[in-house]
């Protein structure tokens, strides 16, 4: 009993040293000098107990690479350095983007000092206000200063877990552009707003500007500050306003009395999202052919009724596995060809986990189609599948011999074959008759 108990206790530790994210355990974080590592040593010991492998250096250095050979050299890339200026010459916003195209998720912190960084952001839809211009907010009425904010967390974001306290913030705002990659996952209060003192210089004309416009210029809660972007492909960054959210200060810190901070269980939930390891999920793989057929063709036929159907994973962290998931209740098909010619759910099946599968009627035209798959929705894995299939006319020995549409045309065919033998059999046949009596008349 007591080896069982202890064969089980082995293979939990073993499951949870390994639960980490679906893309990789290398993290390399970049961290700046004038930052001390250790006041940020619950968020990076949190990353390690994960199964996490750190690895640090500061922006100026040149060793470990961050790319060798055009290879990425981590999973995941840590960027604290938000007041940094000058960075080797493989930390540049052009190798940052060529890192997601290697699947290399970033976590970045900002500044309000004007630095690389904040010059790539605007090409992730990200409008930064003018530097030197922090978050600040005078509510709720507080003992710290007015851009050390506690700022509450929405309920609603599938990122983030449910019910948590408000969470500590010091940085800069940021306006989100019209960019469906975007995922909101911390906005500013609405009281809040981006100024270069703290004496509220400029109050009124930020008054003026909500009055008109519902929301003043770098002011209220549609501003930014903790900011997802889902790239194309995969690989995720998160743009956080400010580096002092993950320090041990913020979580450490009450946010009423004998009210924890939300700060830890945040950021380990911005990290889980960032690095692959929350709200994951994966094509397995697409099947189609005819119904009552298993195997699929190479070509289908008009009205044909075909059957797609394809297998979806979510990625578990706690096992370090994929699994079937079948929660997804809005998934869509399109068969189209240019355009959409149908457009139809694809639902999952009861009893098969992880399966969806539709059937339907080819559209009763012929060309090339493609099967197509595009499920996009905020802080989910982007699904996106595209099979493609001919649809060809009816062989000449497939069509059927008596169409029932065709039916007057077959009554009017056979009507007049009918009117002409009966009128061409009473024709001659009174023709012979007059011919006899013709010659009976002149005999006389």
């Amino acid at each position: 009993m007591f080896v069982r108990w202890a064969l089980l206790l082995v293979l939990g530790l073993v499951s949870w040293a390994t639960a980490k994210s679906s893309t990789g355990d290398s993290v390399l974080v970049i961290l700046e000098p004038n930052l001390d590592k250790d006041n940020f040593s619950i968020f990076f010991d949190g990353l390690r107990e994960k199964g996490y492998d750190l690895t640090f250096r500061s922006p100026k250095d040149t060793h470990p690479p961050v790319l060798e050979h055009e290879h990425a050299q981590f999973s995941h890339v840590i960027l604290f350095a938000p007041e940094t200026k000058i960075f080797a010459s493989d930390i540049t916003p052009q190798s940052l983007v060529t890192l997601l195209s290697k699947n290399t998720n970033l976590l970045i912190a900002l500044s309000p000092k004007q630095t690389p960084l904040t010059s790539l952001a605007p090409e992730f839809s990200l409008v930064l206000p003018p530097p030197g211009t922090p978050l600040i907010s005078h509510f709720p009425e507080r003992d710290t200063p007015a851009t050390v904010i506690p700022v509450n967390v929405s309920s609603s974001s599938p990122i983030l877990t449910q019910g948590l306290a408000p969470v500590w913030f010091s940085g800069i705002p940021f306006s989100l552009q019209n960019n469906p990659l975007l995922v909101p996952i911390l906005n500013a209060p609405p009281e809040s707003f981006a100024s270069d003192s703290e004496s509220d210089n400029g109050a009124d004309s930020i008054v003026e500007a909500a009055d008109k416009g519902g929301e003043g210029l770098w002011a209220g809660s549609q501003l930014g500050l903790v900011t997802g972007f889902h790239a194309l492909g995969g690989p995720r960054v998160t743009w956080v306003g400010g580096v002092d959210i993950f320090s041990d200060e913020y979580i450490q810190k009450e946010v009423a009395k004998g009210v924890e901070s939300g700060n830890e269980q945040f950021i380990a939930d911005v990290a889980a999202w960032t690095f692959q390891e929350s709200l994951a999920l994966r094509i397995d793989s697409v099947s189609h052919r005819r119904l009552n057929e298993t195997e699929p063709r190479e070509t289908y036929t008009t009205n044909d009724q075909l059957v797609f159907s394809t297998h979806i994973s979510k990625y578990n962290p706690e096992t370090a596995a994929w699994e079937p998931y079948s929660g997804i209740d809005d998934l869509q098909l399109e068969f189209t060809m240019l355009d959409p010619h149908i457009r139809t759910s694809l639902p999952p099946v009861p009893g098969t986990p992880g399966e969806y599968s539709v059937t339907f009627r080819a559209p009763d035209r012929h060309g090339v189609f493609k099967f197509v798959i595009n499920h996009k929705r905020k802080g989910w894995t982007h699904l996106q599948s595209s099979t493609v299939v001919p649809v060809v006319p009816p062989r000449h020995d497939e069509y059927p011999r008596f169409l029932s549409a065709a039916w007057p045309y077959y009554v009017g065919a056979i009507s007049t074959s009918l009117g002409f033998f009966l009128f061409s059999a009473l024709w001659l046949a009174g023709d012979d008759r007059e011919s006899k009596k013709t010659k009976g008349s002149k005999t006389e």
